[in-house]
């Protein structure tokens, strides 16, 4: 590769399109959650809940994406040769210095927010180098990649969306919901397998599709979305929040109507069903948020 490739700057509509934007509205819902779910006021928070927003979308989410594609690249030229690193568009190693770029960007901004949420940022950032870098590369294999990408995308940012603004640990209420919908979510991601499963069996990545075959992998994906979920609603209802734990379970049952069309034809529906079933799942974590809201701040 030539010098003159190397040094060659990005087009600015290149990097952004290497960001994906439209990966970082999960953990953006999330963090709002998180700052729903703490029930305190934005008032003069509100400039810390942005920077929050931020980390949670712009960088953190868009660092795993820049990572994921620079040590995607080679299989990217062969299966999608239109992306920014393998068409030429991100020249020489800018994907890797982006990386790292964003890396650091996100730390320092985490950095600025508490303790909690720069620690929470650090353990998302080292789970996103070792789903896509090498020698771990947790998305080689569905349990462990999907796992990442779900505490991450959904457990992180919604403890963050409250810690930024209680200042501190949040109610342990709060951290045990953000964890079960980080765990129902890790049926969502194997959601996004479906439509990936001919170059995974090529490339050697061990999706839960690949695992276990289609229909076996579609009804494991509605489980580990349902049972979370039925254990908010248990939980809703112990905290004298029935109205919310109705919602919830109203929520449930029209996932559920839409899982029986998904599981008739797993492939053909995947994309359908997530984007059905993900969004009353998402409304769901924002009933429960609410729900919680009326504990308000921890003494």
């Amino acid at each position: 590769m030539s010098v003159t490739t190397t040094m060659q700057m990005p087009a600015p509509s290149a990097v952004l399109e290497l960001l994906k934007p439209i990966t970082w509205f999960p953990p953006m819902w999330a963090f709002a959650c998180g700052v729903v779910s703490s029930g305190l006021p934005l008032g003069p928070r509100w400039p810390v809940v942005v920077a929050g927003i931020v980390l949670c979308g712009p960088l953190l989410v868009a660092t795993s994406q820049v990572v994921n594609d620079w040590f995607d690249r080679h299989v990217d030229a062969i299966n999608e040769p239109h992306r920014p690193i393998p068409s030429g568009r991100i020249p020489g190693r800018w994907g890797l210095w982006l990386a790292i770029l964003w890396t650091a960007m996100s730390l320092a901004l985490a950095s600025q927010l508490g303790g909690w949420v720069f620690g929470a940022a650090a353990v998302g950032l080292v789970l996103a180098w070792l789903y896509s870098a090498p020698p771990v590369r947790l998305k080689q294999n569905g349990w462990w990649g999907n796992a990442a990408c779900a505490i991450t995308y959904e457990g992180f940012a919604w403890f963050t969306g409250a810690a930024v603004m209680i200042g501190g640990l949040p109610d342990w209420r709060i951290v045990t919901l953000a964890f079960l919908y980080s765990a129902g979510a890790h049926g969502i991601m194997t959601l996004n397998d479906f439509k990936s499963i001919e170059g995974d069996i090529r490339t050697g990545v061990r999706s839960l599709p690949v695992q276990f075959g289609v229909d076996a992998a579609a009804r494991l994906a509605c489980v580990v979305m349902a049972l979370p979920q039925l254990a908010v609603i248990v939980l809703l209802a112990s905290w004298d929040r029935p109205v919310h734990a109705a919602i919830v379970t109203l929520l449930l049952v029209a996932q559920g109507a839409l899982a029986m069309r998904f599981l008739a034809a797993p492939i053909a529906k995947a994309t359908w069903f997530s984007g059905l079933g993900v969004t009353l799942y998402v409304l769901g974590m924002m009933t429960s948020a609410v729900a919680l809201a009326a504990f308000g701040a921890p003494a």
